[in-house]
């Protein structure tokens, strides 16, 4: 039993939504950040070491394939090529990332050292702070890059987490999802990696898989030998899989029109009734409605401005589910979703696209924008669980924040 679709499923034309970046431009620009780490550590680190010039030599790497992975689209480079390219190039970009947050923080500390030597008379041993502090900063940039890099590149281990529901009936308890978001299948994840995700998820033996988006970086022309993986997804009442912002990016339609020719259920604003009891083993409706659940997929927060027709809507999502179904459950991609889906009357909205900020200091500014971070949060009467992802995007580097399958078990809320 499903809703009304607010899309009209028809396959439409859209540009390219990974266009190449202007390579001179982000080339000068990244080259200027690379000579401001030069000038605040090399100096220090000379005093302190003669291999300084290993720093410098990572640096210099660092500058010029940052840009590769947007010159290897542009320059139309074979597929091996254009791959070892973007390999380099995202792993550089990860190192870059940590070595310039930590440089800044660093010229903070060193800052704050200096005033509490001008103005409160504190002795400061600069021949020590500045050549030890930058030491560390590269230590500590290119250590957490390494391990990063393994947390990134292991099968996402699998979480389990009970969600609490006020009012389950009895039938449901025990129903469980497997939530897969933000894989990213792209420039470096591909068709093995996705088996990998598939094989752990079959493990479960889960009543229903759900997908909460931001699936793809790229195109159906570019990915569609290395998202096949996914139809072999085995759960009791199906694979379901809601849009993100991503999927926008690179061609919602397309995508959509591929994930069901693969046999996903992708949910427009619009629900499913899982019945978990045998139909012909149901003695009343009472007990037929009781031992059901409304599965509802809204478009991702943001599609409303890349086509008006998938405008995200929790409340029509709900349209014509049946109202003595009371076990609503929401996928979404985005937390910030949850206000109107609480207002709705779901019980439990399953969300990622924060990636739990993915590697520090990332993490720090994901509260900017979403109301949760990762985990299960409380919000009004509605619980929302946010995944941290069980891909990653851009660098392969994950870092305080693991990549995560994980297995929600309903179960009744404690009186």
């Amino acid at each position: 039993m499903r809703g009304m679709r607010l899309a009209d499923g028809v396959s439409r034309a859209v540009p390219d939504p990974i266009a190449p970046m202007p390579i001179r431009p982000l080339s000068a620009l990244t080259a200027l950040l690379h000579v401001y780490l030069a000038m605040r550590l090399l100096p220090a680190l000379a005093v302190l070491t003669p291999a300084w010039p290993l720093a410098l030599l990572a640096l210099a790497v660092s500058a010029v394939t940052i840009p590769l992975p947007f010159v290897s689209r542009r320059a139309g480079r074979n597929a091996s090529t254009g791959d070892v390219l973007k390999w380099i190039g995202l792993i550089s970009m990860g190192w870059f990332s940590s070595m310039f947050v930590l440089t800044l923080l660093r010229d903070f500390g060193l800052l704050l050292a200096w005033l509490a030597g001008a103005l409160g008379g504190v002795p400061v041993q600069w021949n020590v702070l500045q050549p030890w502090s930058a030491l560390a900063v590269l230590a500590m940039a290119t250590s957490t890059s390494a391990i990063g890099f393994l947390n990134a590149r292991r099968t996402a281990g699998v979480k389990r987490v009970d969600v609490p529901i006020r009012g389950l009936p009895q039938a449901l308890e025990g129903f469980t999802i497997a939530q897969l978001s933000d894989i990213h299948v792209g420039p470096t994840i591909r068709s093995a990696y996705i088996q990998r995700i598939v094989d752990a998820v079959n493990r479960l033996d889960a009543d229903a898989v759900a997908i909460t988006g931001d699936l793809v970086d790229g195109t159906v022309p570019e990915l569609r030998e290395h998202i096949a993986p996914l139809a072999g997804l085995r759960a009791r009442h199906g694979t379901f899989v809601v849009t993100g912002n991503h999927e926008y990016y690179a061609g919602a339609h397309a995508w959509i029109d591929e994930l069901r020719r693969l046999g996903l259920k992708v949910l427009l604003n619009e629900h499913v009734v899982l019945q978990t009891r045998n139909v012909r083993g149901a003695q009343t409706d009472e007990e037929l409605f009781e031992s059901a659940l409304v599965l509802a997929g809204v478009t991702d927060f943001t599609a409303g401005h890349f086509d008006a027709a998938h405008a995200s809507d929790p409340h029509l999502a709900l349209h014509d589910a049946p109202p003595l179904v009371h076990t609503r459950v929401l996928l979404a991609h985005q937390p910030r979703s949850a206000p109107l889906a609480a207002a709705a009357g779901y019980q439990l909205q399953l969300s990622g696209h924060t990636h739990g900020g993915q590697f520090f200091p990332w993490n720090l500014f994901v509260p900017m924008q979403q109301p949760f971070t990762a985990g299960l949060h409380r919000l009004h009467d509605m619980w929302v669980y946010v995944s941290r992802g069980t891909g990653y995007w851009g660098p392969p580097k994950r870092f305080g924040a693991p990549s995560e399958i994980t297995l929600l078990t309903l179960v009744p809320a404690k009186p």
